[in-house]
């Protein structure tokens, strides 16, 4: 069954960047490397900024320090899915997600750690068997993390690269290869790409360039993926450009935040000055395709894996069930992504390596578990069709599962403090109010003006979890209030 049959038998289907200037454009003639021929599909870039917050996007309009004028170009020219959420809020399982349009659970990566199962189809697989280059940079994620299991943090072996078989510039484990000044990438061969006394984002942004300015006789599939503003782990704290820290001491403080204890008085600073890079970055690319002649045959995505709560819901940063761990940016724009437009319909990360291959003309696995979001572009009755349900699987902080509805946030989470791949037994732990409380201070689960809400919810869930391969485990309701 695919997923749109499964959602209506469910219900759930009813009825140019400010940075670039004249300059840069007037130098797009200049060196050609890719512009389009008649009958080539468009290049795609897929840029990944890890722990990236949705509205740390200034087009996304919530914060008033927030400085991302390429990002809010890129909203400008294109479409700006402004209710995209993660379907699992932590590194691996998310960017296994994104690769398989699977759910973690059935990707082999529930959790860090495991590898990919290599034989799932994945996005720069499906796209280098239709004629594309597939070809990353940054960080990876998705090799076994034990070197037992032929793994380790820095070089990929070829069978765990997930199909990018072209340029591969990267480590399994970015955070444990490199610092933010200094470190190591690893080539397909597995030498040493070092760095020094330059922030990691810059020197990511230099290799991108540098293979932007090669010239390409296919269409190219390139994976951008950049640790910042994610942690330094070793360190366990942000760590923005020389400088930022300083000039964001002030900042704003989102309201999911500043009514809770956690360590964003210490980390904010910082995570802003991040942010800023990572736009700076993309704005820099998007200089690099105008001048280069790729720019109008490029699809560029701007996407994170999860968010950051900055240890106001647990003891660190993500795996949670809260808007400020699973809502996500996702901006699209380029060539089938034209034109300033919001799409407000929830869309998950599963639903975006279809909604690539569908708009580049590629056959979508029919073992994919999300769908096309092209039709929320233009289609009216494909937007009130959407089913605006969307999976999220939590693990290593706790076993939980929860249902983001445009109304409401559900989660039920195994008691017995087990951390693993799924529970038979659920208790319902979490019910908020999206309409009324954004921010998700007050949990309304177990009070007796909610239980018909909470039933609902709980029968939705239980399909999702059917679907995603989880059979149907008991969910008991709250009994907190009477």
């Amino acid at each position: 069954m695919n997923r749109r049959d499964f959602l209506v038998q469910s219900g759930a289907a009813a009825a140019a960047s400010v940075s670039l200037g004249a300059d840069a454009i007037a130098q797009s003639a200049a060196t050609n490397t890719g512009a389009k021929a008649p009958g080539r599909k468009p290049n795609i870039i897929l840029y990944l900024s890890d722990q990236f917050r949705w509205d740390f996007v200034g087009a996304n309009g919530a914060n008033s320090s927030t400085k991302t004028p390429n990002l809010d170009a890129m909203a400008k020219r294109g479409k700006n899915f402004t209710h995209a959420v993660t379907n699992q809020p932590v590194c691996a399982p998310a960017r296994s997600v994104l690769m398989t349009s699977r759910y973690a659970t059935e990707t082999g990566v529930w959790r860090n750690g495991p590898a990919l199962d290599h034989t799932l189809p994945t996005l720069a697989g499906e796209l280098r068997k239709a004629g594309y280059t597939s070809n990353l940079i940054g960080k990876w994620h998705l090799a076994p993390s034990a070197e037992a299991a032929g793994g380790g943090p820095g070089y990929v072996k070829p069978e765990y690269r997930g199909g990018f078989l072209d340029l591969w510039e990267g480590a399994n484990a970015l955070e444990h290869t490199s610092h933010p000044f200094y470190g190591s990438l690893f080539d397909g061969d597995g030498k040493e790409i070092k760095f020094q006394d330059q922030y990691r984002v810059d020197f990511l942004t230099d290799r991108t360039e540098r293979f932007l300015r090669q010239k390409h006789e296919k269409p190219f599939f390139l994976f951008v993926s950049q640790l910042e503003p994610h942690q330094q782990n070793d360190e366990n704290r942000m760590v923005g450009p020389k400088g930022s820290a300083a000039r964001f001491i002030n900042a704003h403080v989102p309201p999911d935040l500043r009514a809770l204890p956690g360590d964003w008085h210490q980390q904010l600073p910082d995570y802003y000055g991040a942010c800023e890079s990572i736009d700076a970055s993309v704005g820099r690319i998007k200089k690099v395709l105008q001048e280069t002649g790729q720019a109008d045959n490029t699809i560029f995505v701007f996407i994170s894996d999860h968010g950051c709560h900055f240890m106001t819901r647990n003891q660190e940063y993500k795996r949670s069930t809260h808007n400020s761990s699973v809502r996500i940016p996702l901006i699209i724009d380029g060539p089938g992504f034209e034109g300033a437009q919001q799409i407000p319909e929830l869309v998950g990360l599963i639903n975006v390596a279809p909604t690539l291959l569908e708009a580049v003309g590629v056959p979508v696995p029919s073992s994919w578990k999300g769908r096309s979001a092209l039709p929320l572009l233009k289609d009216t009755a494909a937007r009130e069709a959407w089913p605006n349900k969307e999976l999220v699987q939590i693990s290593e902080s706790m076993t939980a599962r929860t249902i983001k509805t445009q109304d409401w946030t559900y989660c039920v989470a195994d008691i017995s403090g087990a951390k693993k791949a799924a529970s038979p037994t659920y208790l319902e732990w979490q019910l908020y109010d999206q309409r009324n409380d954004p921010h998700e201070l007050v949990n309304l689960a177990g009070r007796k003006e909610y239980l018909e809400v909470a039933k609902q919810l709980r029968g939705e869930l239980v399909e999702l979890l059917k679907y995603a391969g989880e059979g149907s485990p008991e969910i008991q309701p709250a009994t907190l209030y009477p």
